[in-house]
């Protein structure tokens, strides 16, 4: 259980970004007072906690109802996974994590950013979606590993939480140079997590 919880916990971190998303909160509220700052952070990481956690729970029926086998979804998942990964090392921005440029502009016209962009997607986005459904779905019949799944999400949502409501203190000692470190040193782990799933899809789809 230690393990998948370790493994869950990269993803989740690596998937969410809480550093990233509280660079891109601090950048959008400049202009916000302090409790503002901190209902749309509060609100935000629960709406996206909310999205999440459904999509890990109703993940199995998702994909009995498409009918998409659980080989299937290691494989997709894990190159999804991997092009997020591979941005990360590279700083490059994607809608896999981040917004792209048309959903920042839109997002800097907006009194209240909490549903969007914090809660989606840059908290709940493509990328920690897939994760959410193929740790669930890879801990199938074992729930103490589907507990320690869900553990490790809440926990990388409290870290995001605590990122938004420290989002200025955050930016100013890390600076951009400090937070692409933490992303590429987070996009490496990523990537091999997502090689390993891709791996682990193709052996258990019967192709080989």
């Amino acid at each position: 259980m230690t393990d998948i919880a370790i493994v869950a916990f990269a993803t989740f971190f690596a998937t969410i970004g809480p550093v990233d998303v509280a660079a891109i909160f601090a950048a959008l509220t400049t202009h916000a007072t302090l409790k503002r700052k901190r209902i749309m952070a509060l609100r935000g990481t629960l709406i996206a906690g909310a999205i999440l956690i459904l999509f890990a729970l109703a993940g199995e029926w998702l994909l009995a109802t498409l009918g998409i086998s659980l080989a299937a979804l290691r494989t997709a998942g894990g190159i999804l996974l991997l092009l997020i990964g591979i941005d990360m090392v590279f700083a490059r921005d994607s809608g896999g994590t981040t917004t792209t440029s048309e959903e920042t502009q839109e997002a800097t016209l907006k009194k209240d950013i909490s549903v969007f962009p914090i809660a989606t997607p840059l908290i709940a986005g493509p990328g920690a979606m897939g994760a959410a459904i193929l740790l669930m779905a890879d801990a199938e019949g074992n729930i103490s590993q589907q507990i320690a799944v869900i553990a490790a999400l809440l926990l990388v949502l409290l870290l995001t939480l605590v990122s938004l409501l420290l989002a200025s203190r955050i930016h100013k000692l890390l600076g951009v140079t400090g937070m692409h470190v933490i992303s590429r040193v987070m996009g490496i782990l990523l990537a091999a997590l997502a090689v390993q799933f891709i791996f682990d899809g193709i052996r258990k789809s019967g192709l080989l």
